[in-house]
C-alpha cells in the first residue's frame, strides 16, 4: 500500500526501511553524472523529523540535500521554486541571505524517489555561511535592533514578492484539507477524541478571517518558524542567513509574528519548549512591535490576526503534521499539550486591542 502522508502510524514504520544515502545517491546522480559523492553526512536536526545531509564530491564541492516525505511533491516542488525566485530577487543587504537550489535545464532540480511503501523528494543546495546566533535571551536593545530588522526584511520581501510564482497554497485551503481529513476514517481515528474541537476551532479560524479581511493585508513570502536556530545575524544584528524552509509559504506577514514574540519573550530560548500563546502578551514583545510598527506600519485588523495566526498555527503544525514536523516525544507531549493548553486558551489569552492603543494604530 502506497505510503499516505495521514495514514496512522505508518510514518515511523516506512522511514526506518529507507535508505537515505542511497536516495541521495540516485537523485545526485540523475542531477550530475560526472560527479560522484564520496560522502554524505547527517546534519539533521534532533528535535525534527527533517532529514538534512552534507553531501561531499571527488571534485572537493559540498552541497546539501533535505529530504521531504509528508504533504504533496508538487508542493514541495512548487514551494521551491518559489524560494529560489526570493534567493534570486532579494537585494543588498539581503541578496545572501537565503540558500539558492541546484538548477537542471534552468529549473530548480527535485528529485522524486517513489516505491510500494514511500514516496519521498530531494532537493540540493548550496551550503549557506552563518554568522552569529542570537543569545537565548535578549536584552532590550537587542529585541529593539532585531524588531527594525525583521520589519526591514519584511519589506524587502514584501518588494521582491510582486514578480515571484504564484503559490497554490492558502492559509484557507490548509484550514479546508484539515477539515477533509475529520471527515475520513483515518482523521477519525487518528483524532479520535477531538475531532468536535477541531472543527471548531478551523471553523471559527475560517469565520474570523473573513471578519478582518485578510484578502487586504500585505501578501509575501513568509518562514513562520523563527527559532533563533534557524537563522544568523551579524555583530549588528542584521539578518545574515535564513534556513530551514519546511514551513515556508506566500500569505500576510502576521504568520512569522508568534516565533518573533518567542524570540524575544522572557524566558527565551529552551531545550524543552512548549507552545503557549502567552508570549504574545509579554511586554518585551511590545517593545519589538513598537520598533517594527514604526519601520512598516500594522493595520489594527492585522495586530487582531495574530491571535488568527497562532490558532492556525497550532491546528496545521502542531495537529495536522506535527508528527511530521517534530519527533515522536516532542509530538505527542506538544499535541497533548494544544487539547489542554493551547487551543482552550485562545480567546482568553491574547487581547489585541491592547496592542493596538499602545501602538496609537487608528481604525482604517
Amino acid at each position: 500500500m502506497p505510503f499516505s502522508p495521514f495514514a496512522p502510524y505508518s510514518f515511523e514504520f516506512n522511514m526506518r526501511i529507507v535508505d537515505y544515502p542511497a536516495v541521495i545517491e540516485e537523485a545526485w546522480h540523475h542531477y550530475d553524472k560526472n560527479r560522484e559523492i564520496v560522502s554524505i553526512e547527517d546534519i539533521s536536526a534532533r528535535v525534527s523529523t527533517n532529514h538534512v545531509f552534507r553531501v561531499r564530491l571527488d571534485s572537493d564541492e559540498m552541497v546539501i540535500a533535505k529530504l521531504s516525505y509528508f504533504g504533496v511533491f508538487e508542493h514541495f516542488k512548487e514551494d521551491h521554486r518559489i524560494i529560489h525566485a526570493l534567493a534570486n530577487n532579494l537585494l543588498y543587504p539581503y541578496e545572501n541571505v537565503l540558500a539558492k537550489s541546484l538548477v537542471k535545464n534552468n529549473q530548480v532540480y527535485t528529485y522524486r524517489y517513489k516505491n510500494s511503501f514511500i514516496d519521498t523528494w530531494v532537493v540540493f543546495y548550496n551550503p549557506i555561511r552563518s554568522a552569529n546566533r542570537l543569545p537565548a535571551r535578549l536584552n532590550e536593545e537587542e529585541i529593539r535592533k532585531l524588531g527594525k530588522e525583521m520589519a526591514t526584511f519584511h519589506k524587502a520581501c514584501f518588494r521582491a514578492g510582486k514578480i515571484l510564482p504564484k503559490s497554490s497554497k492558502t492559509v484557507r485551503t490548509d484550514i479546508q484539507e484539515l477539515l477533509g481529513i475529520l471527515q475520513t476514517e483515518t482523521g477519525k481515528f487518528e483524532y479520535r477524541l477531538h475531532v468536535d474541537t477541531i472543527r471548531a476551532h478551523c471553523e471559527q479560524f475560517l469565520k474570523n478571517i473573513d471578519l478582518l479581511g485578510i484578502k487586504s493585508f500585505d501578501k509575501l513570502p513568509v518562514f513562520v518558524d523563527w527559532n533563533i536556530g534557524n537563522f544568523s545575524v551579524s555583530e549588528e544584528l542584521r539578518l545574515f542567513s535564513r534556513w530551514d524552509y519546511d514551513w515556508f509559504r506566500i500569505s500576510n506577514r502576521i504568520m512569522d509574528f508568534y516565533f518573533f514574540s518567542r524570540v524575544v519573550s522572557d524566558v527565551g530560548d529552551r531545550t524543552v519548549f512548549s507552545y503557549g500563546i502567552n508570549t504574545l502578551s509579554e511586554p518585551r514583545f511590545l517593545l519589538f512591535l513598537e520598533e517594527y510598527h514604526a519601520i512598516y506600519p500594522l493595520t489594527a485588523n492585522e495586530v487582531r490576526f495574530m491571535k488568527e495566526a497562532y490558532r492556525f498555527f497550532i491546528l496545521n503544525y502542531v495537529i495536522k503534521y506535527g508528527r511530521y514536523f517534530f519527533h515522536r516525544t516532542y509530538a505527542t507531549k506538544l499535541q497533548k499539550e494544544a487539547y489542554e493548553k493551547y487551543l482552550p486558551s485562545i480567546e482568553s489569552g491574547f487581547d489585541a486591542e491592547i496592542i493596538i492603543r499602545e501602538l496609537g494604530i487608528s481604525e482604517s
